[in-house]
């Protein structure tokens, strides 16, 4: 990624959760890899599929009970001051009415990618974006039912959402000071409206930025690599805190919360692979989660993770 992004030449990117695998493509090569991006700044795609109606999902969540067992794994550990905020996550079967390539077309996201038949993706979430040398991060934490009586005021101000969006700010500005001088919040509990399938709802971001160091000018590789893996979607602190997610959670992420990006030869926009259905052995599964702290309740956690089984096609 270096030596493309100092050659300044355009190229597309995914890197697992666990960065132990990475795929680069140049603009070129994306044609040869079936490969479908739809992002804010770029997109591959030029025949819009005819929609489908009565869009179905169904799924399978874990018991309340097997989930408990990697909760309580990841709340002894927050007890013990091992980590401060875990973001614990599962797999769950689902069964839908249309294909993984028309659920790409129909979804509504900032980004999203069809990965051959294995995997397709619909995120809402940014990771970091890199205009004229300057990196900004978006964090997004702490989501509620838009239909509750007074929404915005209540996610803004229940104790367990704050507690967790003020460690990922705080984390991801300690974060960009690694590649990045004068970091900054721009904005701070902003609130994003999310359309669904199932229900409408308020997320909470805010908005980072710094100046890139110049050891760090025209290099993505090394810049993915100090960053990563993406606070948002792991907690911290970060090494002690991944530990915990490898051994509460039952299955292995893979490409889900990993990073992909476009790089144009100059700026860089990325997302967080959230939101995301993966195909394995002719079932398919949705991954999802969110960020446990020590005043978590099981059963909110419970349903935040089976709420955010969902496809954004309205």
């Amino acid at each position: 990624m270096d030596e493309l992004s100092l050659q300044k030449v355009p190229f597309f990117f995914m890197v697992d959760f666990l960065g132990e695998n990475a795929v680069v493509y140049t603009e070129s090569e994306l044609k040869e890899n079936s490969l479908l991006i739809d992002f804010q700044n770029y997109t591959n795609t030029s025949v819009q599929q005819e929609e489908k109606k009565n869009f179905q999902l169904k799924s399978f969540p874990e018991s309340k009970e097997k989930y408990k067992i990697g909760f309580d794994k990841v709340q002894k550990n927050l007890r013990l001051g091992n980590s401060y905020l875990t973001n614990y996550t599962c797999k769950t079967e689902i069964e839908l009415n249309l294909s993984l390539e028309e659920i790409f077309y129909q979804s509504k996201a900032k980004y999203k990618v069809l990965y051959k038949e294995e995997f397709v993706f619909f995120s809402p979430e940014t990771f970091v974006e890199i205009i004229n040398n300057e990196i900004f991060t978006h964090p997004m934490k702490g989501t509620i039912d838009a239909s509750t009586e007074n929404a915005i005021a209540v996610l803004k101000n229940d104790r367990k959402e704050k507690a967790e969006h003020y460690t990922v700010v705080d984390l991801l500005r300690n974060d960009l000071s690694m590649v990045a001088d004068d970091v900054k919040v721009n904005e701070f509990q902003r609130i994003d409206f999310l359309k669904t399938n199932k229900k409408d709802l308020y997320a909470m971001s805010s908005e980072i930025s710094g100046k890139l160091k110049p050891e760090f000018h025209q290099k993505i590789g090394s810049i993915l690599n100090a960053l990563l893996p993406a606070g948002s979607i792991l907690g911290a602190p970060k090494p002690k805190t991944l530990e915990i997610i490898l051994e509460a959670e039952n299955y292995d992420r893979g490409f889900y919360t990993g990073v992909c990006g476009w790089f144009d030869g100059h700026n860089l926009d990325s997302g967080v692979m959230i939101r995301f259905i993966e195909k394995e052995s002719g079932k398919l599964y949705f991954k999802s989660g969110g960020g446990i702290t020590h005043l978590s309740n099981l059963a909110d956690e419970y349903q935040e993770m089976k709420n955010k089984i969902y496809v954004p096609i309205h």
